[in-house]
């Protein structure tokens, strides 16, 4: 699905497909197509494919808002353990006599480890559904952040990260899948509240992993600081299987059910990945939003990054007392990206697509 497409909040290739098909088969008489749930708790619009047409932050019914419960908080737990190691990054500074320049390699590999990840995921969301990938790159993501306390060398700590950094791309599937569960008319909040609240992550691991089961963990080794970093990473990464097992178990691809389900009753076509990749990287769209993006989501990454070794370096902080400070600008998350979707939806309808590029511009000059 392309960025512009997420962004316009335009109906997805696939709804076509559908759309067409219905018409069809009551033109032939023939049975209704197949569908998983024959009623939903919210409203939809069969004209867009069963696609909600609102958002029940209270329900966890399926498929709509199971999906959107399950899509932030996937992306928010792949976010922590993303930046799980950076509230640490001055222990482990010390502790394996790392240059202030190695240390912002690993930050760099780390981040740029997703960018790769995200071209490969998106073409593939459209041929096997948001809920299977989510599942496997969260679960894969789990595995370099228990091994953490491995980690014995710049180039070892590079690695590791580049290997965590995989979690990011979730991103991708987040923002699929909330796509796939809600209309044009409140996709634009739906993605900006799954977005946003996933995004969260990376402000509360700084306060959870430096100011609260690091110190815990060095109360737990008489402490030693050493040994609390070296394991503390453990729990982020059990945390982060067991999610990645919820969400592929009970949670579902699309509004009618599961992709491969769609499939084998021919309501739904095989989609290329590579088709799917070609016809976004071709879009012009796209590279205008990948700038936009790299300009603000770029500026929240160097953050997650960089500010508590900050603080700690600059004002002389504690880890625990830095980690905590940083984590204030990753809370911004709780309601900036929420609001941004918000505005959108209602430049929408009053300008249509328009109305969006004029909210994201505006608010991007107010950035920077």
């Amino acid at each position: 699905l392309h960025l512009s497409q997420l962004s316009a909040g335009t109906p997805h290739p696939l709804s076509n497909y559908y759309q067409n098909r219905t018409v069809k088969m009551a033109e032939d008489g023939a049975p209704a197509e197949y569908k998983k749930y024959s009623e939903y708790e919210l409203n939809v619009d069969p004209d867009q494919d069963d696609k909600a047409t609102e958002i029940k932050l209270t329900s966890f019914s399926r498929p709509h808002m199971r999906a959107f419960h399950f899509s932030w908080s996937g992306f928010f737990i792949a976010f922590f353990i993303w930046f799980a190691i950076a509230p640490l990054l001055s222990e482990i500074r010390d502790d394996l006599d790392l240059t202030k320049g190695e240390v912002w390699t690993s930050s760099i590999v780390g981040v740029g480890g997703t960018i790769f990840m995200r071209f490969l995921l998106g073409p593939f969301c459209d041929k096997v559904g948001a809920r299977v990938l989510f599942a496997v790159v969260l679960g894969a993501a789990s595995i370099p952040t228990a091994c953490t306390g491995l980690v014995n060398s710049a180039t070892g700590l590079a690695i590791l990260r580049l290997f965590i950094g995989i979690a990011g791309g979730t991103f991708v599937m987040c923002q699929y899948w909330a796509s796939r569960m809600f209309t044009k008319e409140v996709v634009g909040t739906a993605n900006a509240l799954c977005g946003g609240w996933g995004n969260l992550g990376g402000g509360v691991t700084q306060l959870v992993m430096g100011s609260a089961l690091f110190p815990l963990f060095k109360v737990i080794y008489n402490d030693d600081s050493e040994k609390a970093w070296r394991t503390v990473c453990v729990v982020p990464s059990i945390v982060a299987a067991i999610h990645a097992f919820c969400l592929y178990k009970f949670s579902d691809d699309a509004p009618k059910g599961n992709y491969s389900e769609l499939k084998k009753h021919g309501v739904m076509p095989e989609v290329s990945a590579a088709a799917s990749f070609r016809s976004g990287a071709i879009n012009f769209n796209t590279w205008i939003l990948f700038i936009q993006y790299a300009c603000c989501f770029g500026v929240e990454l160097t953050m997650n990054n960089a500010a508590a070794l900050y603080f700690k370096d600059e004002f002389g902080q504690s880890t625990e007392s830095a980690a905590a400070i940083a984590s204030i600008f990753g809370w911004m998350n709780l309601f900036a990206r929420g609001l941004g979707g918000f505005f959108s939806d209602i430049a929408n309808a009053k300008m249509g697509m328009r109305g969006r590029l004029w909210t994201q511009t505006i608010f991007l000059a107010c950035e920077g």
